[in-house]
């Protein structure tokens, strides 16, 4: 399995994820990895608009007319 190694932690981020990591308890690493894994399996916005965008047949694809929802409410406000 791969690993990954992150340098120059500011040291009250550090601090405070040892913390979070002991109120939890678990170690720092499993803390970590369990928050990295939750990261990687929680899908972005750009993820679902292009897979949203991709099951349409429509003439507007699915950015756009999220784009354009918003540009309207904003106008709206």
């Amino acid at each position: 399995m791969p690993s990954v190694r992150i340098d120059d932690v500011p040291d009250e981020t550090h601090a405070v994820l040892r913390r979070r990591a002991a109120l939890a308890h678990q170690s720092l690493q499993e803390y970590l990895l369990a928050k990295l894994v939750e990261e990687a399996s929680t899908p972005t916005l750009d993820d679902v608009l292009d897979r949203a965008g991709g099951r349409a047949d429509g003439s507007l694809s699915f950015r756009d007319a999220v784009e354009a929802v918003r540009d309207d409410r904003d106008r709206r406000s």
